[in-house]
C-alpha cells in the first residue's frame, strides 16, 4: 500500500467529507488542497478566481499541490488539479488517486450553485461542459474509480478495501 491516497473528482463529489472519515480510519493526515489555498491567499476559492480568473487559480492549485507532503496523507484535490499534468504526476507517483465518480445529476443535487464555488472553467464553458471534459481526465488520472452515489460510508468501506 503507498501511505497516501489523493482523492479527485467534480466540485459534490464528496472528496473533502470521504477524505477526513478515509484518513480517520487510517490513521491518516488529511490535507485539503482547496483550504490550504484559501488559507495562503486569505480569500475564497471564488474571490481569487474573480481577482486573477480561471487559468491563473489552476496554476496556484498546481503549486499547492506540488507543495504538498503526501506522506501518511489523504489529499483531498480541487475539482480542476486533473488540468495539470505535474501534479497529477505527482499524485500518481506519491500516492493511491481515487477519483469519486458521481454522475452529473447528482453534482447538480449536491451542488445547485457554482457561482460560490470558486469554480475553475472557460467563462464561456457550462457547468455540464466542464463536467463532460473533466469526466475523461478524472478517469485517465485515477488509479481507481469509485462510485459515491450512496451513503458515505459505502463510499469509504469502499476506498479502505481498495488500501
Amino acid at each position: 500500500m503507498k501511505n497516501s491516497i489523493s482523492l479527485i473528482g467534480m466540485a459534490g463529489a464528496g472528496k473533502s467529507s470521504i477524505g477526513i472519515k478515509v484518513a480517520q480510519q487510517l490513521n491518516l493526515k488529511v490535507v485539503d488542497s482547496d483550504f490550504l489555498i484559501e488559507a495562503r491567499f486569505t480569500q475564497t476559492l471564488q474571490e481569487i478566481l474573480d481577482d486573477v480568473g480561471y487559468l491563473k487559480l489552476r496554476a496556484i492549485e498546481e503549486e499547492a499541490i506540488l507543495s504538498i507532503d503526501l506522506a501518511d496523507t489523504v489529499l483531498s484535490t480541487g475539482g480542476s488539479a486533473v488540468y495539470s499534468n505535474k501534479a497529477m504526476e505527482y499524485l500518481q507517483q506519491n500516492s493511491l488517486v481515487i477519483y469519486l465518480e458521481v454522475p452529473f445529476h447528482k453534482i447538480l443535487e449536491r451542488v445547485p450553485s457554482f457561482l460560490d464555488r470558486g469554480f475553475a472553467k472557460e467563462p464561456s464553458q457550462s457547468i455540464e461542459d466542464a463536467f463532460r471534459e473533466r469526466e475523461e481526465l478524472y478517469q485517465t488520472s485515477a488509479h481507481h474509480i469509485v462510485s459515491n452515489t450512496q451513503d458515505i460510508n459505502a463510499c469509504v468501506s469502499k476506498i479502505i478495501a481498495l488500501v
